[in-house]
């Protein structure tokens, strides 16, 4: 990068770092340093929110995921719509959770289920399972900055070789700590606020800068359609044959969303709100937020397919846009990732030379039709796997170098093809991703850790300072655990499909846990601990299967002879499923995947619970827990009975109550319409029935992908972003005004007496 690139990057960094330190002036308990007082108004959260849910990760998994199934999928994401609305107009979980004033799910689960120790148990669970997830992002993080900067494996520091890697990693930790330390959740909501306001504009220059750069009739369509039938990039009726990311993962992605809806509420900025309200009211603003995020996504990602795959921008191109080509990056990809993974030198030599052999042609996917196992990067995966071998540890490193050359892809085209200054401008983005994911991450495990595995411990309530000291120590502590997993844990699979396993250690059994707790008066005890044992033990073994399985478990059964018996077991299985479940045996990846792991825990989580409740059945109070009937007091919410009339209906359909202001109302409606009635009713319900009588020819899809999912989202996204800026500063200064005036109570520090 040039010093403007570098300028760009460096001065709104400083900005950032000073905003934190001033925020600790507001820092006076711990309801300050864990819920910034409870006094956040819905535009902060709601920016805090995309900040922490837009990241480094999710748009490498993103861009990862789309080259490998295309965007004919995304069309059935829509299924998702209605229910995601619903919860957030409901305030689904949200709400009653404000409602409960708990500054953890520990405290939760201590007072819901009366046991101290099955508080511990489920925060060592979820923390662990947390941690090990969110860990991958300082490591993707920092081999995005390698590829993106060009920076070598290792630097010679007076004389010694060390790993950039490494380097990077411990950079982006420190950075995380220093944002979070002086004010913990104040400082966060500031920085991820301000952050987002800095980032709204960079995402409407990216966005520009590709719409202008590549031709939707000349770049873009004819790749899309350029797969062999059933594994189309477009046409969302012609998928059947996409594995991994299909129609089933969309079926437990939505029974996840319902099931684990509050299985990380808690340690977040869902106690940050200062009423329940306004925490609903930042869940209903998420539907317009979301859209600037998706549509950075879908286009990063049509990057990484269209200039790889397309024949404009080959070697052989005589009209390129670009000053590079998808050979030179393929070069220069394969032989750095190979440099990375590869042990033995001999064996990294060979696999250079093979590299360097292979042909700068590549298929003509007007021609001849690309699929997942033969296309563009076919000929340099099969030449690192012939030179690598059959061998446990060559199965192991070529998982590596697959999973590792799919994921850089992404930052390795953008490091070529983007301006100076835009350089500078994603470089500068993906900083603030950084700091925002990665402090937010550690925070919310810190937050677990104190309150849920050592508060519950300390007999004598602890004083504010001694309080915020364990819980900054805490946050050293957390960031040298992620450190570590960083450096020594390979990820052998998608992103998406990585943490969805290590998430599922937690989630396979937390939904009923957190939900029907909420929810119903017959959960108890017992139901909490046989979902935790059936759903989360599940997914432990499914997670150590797939984790040494191409080391340990399958040169086991090989060398037993129990492959042919057990692949002939999991066909006869996953049969009745076909073709979107489909189990076999393979000697580099465990034959059921991470959605499927997490479906099967979440169901056995949910027949535990209710099995084990029932036989030891006795009712809840839960009116106690809300702070509702006799149990209301002055914080508790205003509780308003609308009767049930015509005049009411789609007001309590939407759960519109007397506490919603005229904006509330036209916020609510607005989410109501674009959501229930474009999205879900006109854009989906609408082509789905159109496509039965009359199946849509290649025009109709070509042109409701440009205008539908390119087009209008981006329109909406510039709206958003101008819109969230102007609300995001007034919240901010409103947040200032009232942590200053806020009266603080000592006591309230999340130990339950």
């Amino acid at each position: 990068m040039s010093w403007i690139d570098w300028l760009i990057v460096i001065t709104p960094l400083t900005l950032i770092i000073w905003l934190s330190f001033y925020s600790k002036r507001y820092a006076r308990n711990v309801v300050d340093f864990l819920a910034a007082g409870r006094c956040a108004g819905r535009y902060v959260i709601c920016i805090g929110d995309m900040m922490g849910a837009l990241s480094v990760v999710t748009i490498i998994a993103a861009s990862e995921q789309n080259y490998a199934t295309g965007f004919g999928i995304t069309f059935w994401n829509s299924i998702l719509t209605p229910v995601a609305i619903v919860m957030s107009l409901t305030g689904y979980c949200a709400f009653r959770w404000r409602e409960t004033r708990c500054l953890s799910k520990g405290q939760f689960i201590e007072l819901r289920y009366g046991s101290k120790n099955f508080r511990v148990i489920t925060a060592v669970i979820s923390t662990l399972s947390e941690m090990i997830a969110n860990a991958i992002g300082p490591a993707i993080a920092a081999n995005f900055f390698i590829y993106y900067l060009g920076l070598p494996h290792k630097i010679m520091i007076f004389g010694i070789g060390l790993p950039c890697y490494a380097i990077i990693v411990v950079l982006c930790l420190a950075l995380a700590l220093v944002i979070i330390c002086p004010a913990g959740r104040i400082s966060l909501l500031i920085t991820d606020c301000f952050q987002g306001l800095l980032t709204y504009p960079v995402l409407i220059i990216l966005i520009g800068f590709i719409i202008l750069k590549f031709s939707w009739g000349h770049d873009i369509s004819p790749v899309l359609w350029g797969r062999v039938p059933d594994e189309s990039f477009i046409n969302p009726y012609d998928v059947e044959k996409l594995r991994d990311f299909n129609i089933f993962a969309l079926v437990v992605t939505l029974t996840s969303n319902i099931m684990n809806r509050a299985s990380w509420i808690g340690n977040d900025t869902s106690n940050s709100g200062r009423t329940p309200h306004e925490q609903k009211m930042a869940g209903i603003l998420g539907a317009w937020r979301n859209g600037i995020g998706t549509i950075l996504m879908t286009m990063l990602a049509l990057v990484a397919v269209i200039f790889m795959n397309s024949p404009n921008f080959s070697a052989n191109s005589q009209n390129s846009k670009f000053k590079t080509d998808n050979y030179q990056i393929r070069q220069e990809l394969s032989q750095r990732v190979a440099d990375a993974v590869i042990v033995d030198n001999d064996k990294k030599v060979a696999t250079f030379e093979a590299i360097k052999a292979i042909q700068p042609a590549i298929k003509d996917c007007t021609v001849n039709k690309l699929s997942q196992t033969d296309n563009n990067d076919t000929i340099y995966l099969l030449s690192v796997r012939e030179i690598l071998g059959d061998t446990p540890q060559a199965s192991y490193e070529y998982q590596q170098f697959k999973t590792l050359y799919h994921q850089m892809m992404l930052p390795t085209v953008l490091s070529k093809i983007l301006p100076i200054g835009m350089l500078g401008m994603f470089c500068l983005l993906m900083i603030m991703l950084l700091i925002s994911t990665d402090g937010i991450r550690i925070f919310n495990a810190v937050g677990s850790i104190v309150q849920d595995m050592i508060l519950p411990y300390i007999k004598k309530p602890l004083d504010p300072k001694s309080h915020l000291r364990l819980i900054r120590w805490t946050c050293v502590g957390v960031a040298v655990f992620f450190m570590i997993v960083a450096l020594f844990f390979s990820q052998l699979d998608y992103i998406n499909m990585f943490v969805m396993i290590m998430s599922a250690l937690w989630m396979g059994g937390a939904g009923p846990i957190m939900v029907f707790g909420l929810y119903t008066r017959f959960g108890n005890l017992t139901g909490a601990y046989c979902s935790l044992i059936f759903g989360s033990g599940f997914a432990l073994i499914g997670c150590i299967l797939q984790r040494t399985w191409a080391l340990s478990v399958y040169p086991f059964l090989a060398e037993h002879n129990y492959v042919k018996g057990l692949d002939k077991f999991l066909r006869a299985c996953s049969s009745p499923f076909e073709p979107w479940i489909h189990w076999e045996m393979n000697a580099e990846k465990f034959p059921i995947n991470s959605y499927e792991i997490l479906f099967i825990a979440i169901m056995l989580g949910i027949i535990a619970y209710v099995i084990g409740s029932f036989l030891t059945y006795k009712p809840y109070n839960l009116d106690k827990l809300l702070h509702r009937g006799i149990y209301r007091d002055e914080q508790s919410a205003h509780e308003v009975k609308v009767e049930w009339s015509w005049k009411t209906l789609l007001n309590k359909l939407i759960t519109i109550t007397p506490d919603y202001t005229k904006g509330d109302k036209v916020l609510a409606w607005s989410v109501f319409f674009y959501s229930f009635v474009y999205q879900f009713g006109l854009i989906f319900l609408a082509v789905i029935i159109w496509n039965l009588f009359c199946p849509w020819p290649k025009e109709f899809w070509n042109n409701y992908f440009w205008y539908i999912i390119i087009i209008i989202p981006a329109i909406i996204g510039v709206i958003s972003a101008i819109w969230f800026f102007v609300g995001g500063v007034i919240d901010i200064r409103r947040l200032f005004i009232d942590l200053a005036a806020r009266k603080a109570d000592d006591r309230d520090n999340g130990q339950v007496n």
